[in-house]
């Protein structure tokens, strides 16, 4: 426990919390990004394989 504290009060440990929660946040923006691409995708692919046949 005494080394959490130590950490937590560190300037360089709050520079890895700081990184750590901009790395979340990124994160979250590519997935949610990536699952909205994906759909639209699906549904363009198969309209498209849909016209072919």
């Amino acid at each position: 426990m005494q080394t959490f504290r130590k950490l937590w009060t560190q300037d360089e440990a709050q520079d890895i919390a700081e990184y750590a929660v901009m790395l979340a946040v990124i994160l979250v923006i590519v997935v949610g990004t990536i699952r909205l691409i994906g759909s639209n995708a699906n549904n363009v692919f198969s309209s498209v394989a849909s016209a072919v046949q």
